[in-house]
């Protein structure tokens, strides 16, 4: 089949799509809405579903023969709590809530491939697997459909993620490391309330939870080498009750991206024994509690050239970026490619024409190219065409 033909022939119904997730965002594991439209364009496909959780939705498409064959391709679609400033015709209409990550256009640009696949099952063989994953944007979602057997049998997992640094017109495929590993932490200190004039009397949590945030700011700098990237950083700290007493309770949430199993370990260790040890020199305590986000995410090379071939037939030589930048964001698209050789594509979306696009994720301006929804979409079905035809 003609995939450039059939992904072009198709971008109207992909940024259609694209716009009514991006007006109806949902937050992680909120995505109701969203789920219930995937089912209904996968119905229209004739693409049998289930549910994964409350929200995960996974479709499975049979190509015309049964060779055995299974492919997993990945889509998240959570939103984030950031209010939209993009005066779009489709701006968001959820107040405080925003696809300012590209999952909307994920979203679209698999079920844009469900939509090709299915009218052309005599292209592969074999069986697709659909993955529209929720809660990717706090560290969920990936590990249900681990569980609930997504990953049996295949031999291949693959996905894209918009990237605004990438112009249009060009893929990043990167083998090796791409992402770092991503851990979230809440550190909770218990002191003891007095009144403001007598400190003496009373543990300030609030003055403990300040001493730990810039403590642990120098384990990056003085005990760890400074040829390893890690990052620890805190972006959330609430104590008191009034301004005139001694905090008796603090709490702060922050998140450690490091590179390396090991690195991921002894950060942990560390930040651990800092707040409990500084907690524990003004008279208080610190209970500290992880949460796993994402493994460091890491491309097989094999899975990265094959992908490579699809984005030569489909945009020409000399469109592919093998030597992105790594990035200390993570993805638990990583948790896929623990058990599976797979490959997380970079999405070219940034557009000078359109100053938006250029706008880092994560951010109330941020949008997408959606001309580049066509290579996306392309690259799902080509990869499944490659890998099952």
């Amino acid at each position: 089949m003609d995939v450039k033909k059939a992904a072009a022939e198709t971008k109207d119904y992909i940024v259609s799509i694209r716009r009514e997730f991006h007006r109806h965002p949902e937050l992680s594991l909120q995505e109701f809405r969203t789920a219930q439209r995937i089912e209904e364009e996968l119905d229209k496909f004739g693409i049998p579903h289930t549910r994964v959780g409350e929200t995960g939705v996974l479709g499975t498409l049979k190509g015309a023969k049964d060779n055995g064959k299974v492919l997993v391709l990945r889509a998240d679609i959570d939103a984030l709590p950031i209010e939209e400033t993009h005066e779009c015709v489709y701006r968001s209409e959820n107040a405080g809530v925003m696809h300012a990550c590209g999952h909307d256009a994920h979203a679209a640009c698999l079920l844009g491939a469900a939509k090709i696949l299915s009218e052309n099952r005599d292209a592969f063989s074999g069986k697709v697997r659909l993955v529209f994953q929720p809660g990717e944007e706090i560290g969920k979602g990936a590990k249900p459909f681990v569980a609930a057997g997504v990953l049996e049998g295949a031999e291949r997992v693959f996905g894209p993620h918009t990237a605004y640094d990438l112009e249009a017109g060009t893929v990043g495929l990167k083998p090796g490391i791409n992402n770092a590993a991503v851990d979230h932490f809440r550190i909770r200190v218990h002191g003891k309330s007095t009144h403001v004039s007598t400190p003496h009397l009373g543990v300030d949590a609030l003055y403990i939870a300040s001493q730990i945030v810039v403590a642990v700011q120098g384990l990056v700098t003085r005990r760890t080498s400074p040829t390893e990237p890690v990052i620890i950083g805190i972006g959330k700290l609430n104590a008191g009750t009034t301004y005139n007493a001694v905090a008796a309770f603090a709490e702060m949430e922050g998140t450690t991206r490091t590179i390396s199993q090991e690195s991921r370990d002894r950060v942990r260790a560390q930040v651990s024994e800092t707040a409990q040890s500084i907690a524990a020199l003004y008279g208080g305590t610190a209970e500290i509690e992880w949460t796993d986000f994402a493994a460091a995410l890491v491309n097989d090379p094999q899975v990265c050239e094959e992908a490579a071939r699809v984005v030569d037939e489909l945009l020409g030589e000399g469109h592919v970026v093998t030597d992105r930048e790594l990035s200390l964001s993570g993805d638990n698209f990583a948790e896929f490619e623990l058990y599976k050789p797979g490959a997380y594509a970079y999405l070219g979306t940034g557009n000078p024409d359109f100053p938006h696009t250029m706008i880092t994720n994560h951010n109330g301006g941020f949008d997408v190219d959606e001309n580049a929804l066509v290579t996306g979409a392309g690259l799902y079905v080509g990869y499944t065409v490659a890998r099952l035809g």
